[in-house]
C-alpha cells in the first residue's frame, strides 16, 4: 500500500493490542483484558474479535485466550512497525517525553501514508528499536528477537542490563524514568519477596523496591549478552 489505509482504524487498533500483549505473554490476550486496554466493555471487545475472527485475523474458541492467526500478525506487524517508527520521530527529532509517544503515535499512524513511514524510517537512519526499547520491525515483516526474561525472573546478585520496557500508561513510563529505570541502564536483583510482592534491585548506587507487577513490565538480558 502507498496511500490510503485499507484497514478500519479499529480494526488496526485490536490488531495491533492483541500483538503487543502476544509479545510479553505468548498464551494471548482474554476478552476481559482486551477490552480493558480497548477501554470498552467486554461485550463490545467480544464482538470486534467475533468480526475479526471471521475476517480469519484473530483465533478465539469460548472462554479461551485471543491469538493472532498468521494473516492477523502480518498486518499487526505493519501497524506495529508504524507505530514504533512515528514514536521513534517523536521522540529523537520533537523531544517528545518518552511516557507522551505512545498516545501521540497512536493518533498518527491512522493518518499518514506507507511511503511517508518509509521516508520517516530513512531520515532516522532505519532504528532497529524505538525508544522504549521495542523492536522496530523491518518493512519486509521481520522481527528481531531477544534472548530476554522479565526482572522478576533475573538471578540474584547478577548484573542485567535493562533492554525493554512495556509501553503504556504514562504514569507507569515517569515512575520508571524518575528512578533511572531505562533501556540500557544496568542493574542488580537483590531481593526477591515474594509473599509482598516486592523485588528490590540496586541500580547507581541505590537500592530501590519495586512492585513484582511493576517489575514484570522490565525485561532484561545478562550484562554481557547481546542488547535486544
Amino acid at each position: 500500500m502507498t496511500g490510503k489505509r485499507e484497514l478500519s482504524t479499529v480494526r488496526e487498533d485490536y490488531l495491533r493490542a492483541v500483538y503487543s500483549v502476544e509479545e510479553w505473554d505468548d498464551e494471548g490476550v482474554s476478552i476481559t483484558e482486551l477490552a480493558a486496554i480497548m477501554e470498552v466493555v467486554p461485550s463490545t471487545a467480544s464482538e470486534n474479535v467475533r468480526k475479526l475472527r471471521d475476517a480469519g485475523l484473530l483465533d478465539h474458541q469460548p472462554y479461551q485466550k485471543v491469538r493472532l492467526t498468521e494473516a492477523g500478525r502480518k498486518e499487526a506487524i505493519e501497524m506495529v512497525r508504524r507505530h514504533r517508527i512515528l514514536e521513534t520521530f517523536l521522540y529523537k527529532s520533537l523531544g517528545y517525553s518518552w511516557d507522551e509517544l505512545h498516545f501521540e503515535a497512536h493518533e498518527l499512524e491512522h493518518a499518514v501514508s506507507d511511503r511517508f513511514i518509509d521516508k520517516l524510517d530513512e531520515a532516522l537512519g532505519f532504528p532497529r528499536f524505538d525508544p522504549h526499547g521495542d523492536p522496530i520491525p523491518g518493512k519486509d515483516g521481520s522481527v528481531h528477537r531477544c534472548s530476554c526474561f522479565t526482572l522478576p525472573a533475573a538471578p540474584l546478585d547478577e548484573v542485567v542490563q535493562i533492554v525493554r520496557i512495556r509501553d503504556g500508561e504514562p504514569e507507569v513510563l515517569r515512575y520508571f524514568e524518575q528512578r533511572d529505570i531505562l533501556p540500557g541502564a544496568k542493574l542488580r536483583v537483590v531481593e526477591r519477596a515474594d509473599v509482598a510482592g516486592q523485588v528490590t534491585v540496586e541500580l547507581n548506587g541505590a537500592r530501590i523496591d519495586i512492585s513484582t507487577a511493576l517489575a514484570a513490565r522490565i525485561k532484561v538480558t545478562p550484562e554481557q549478552a547481546e542488547s535486544a
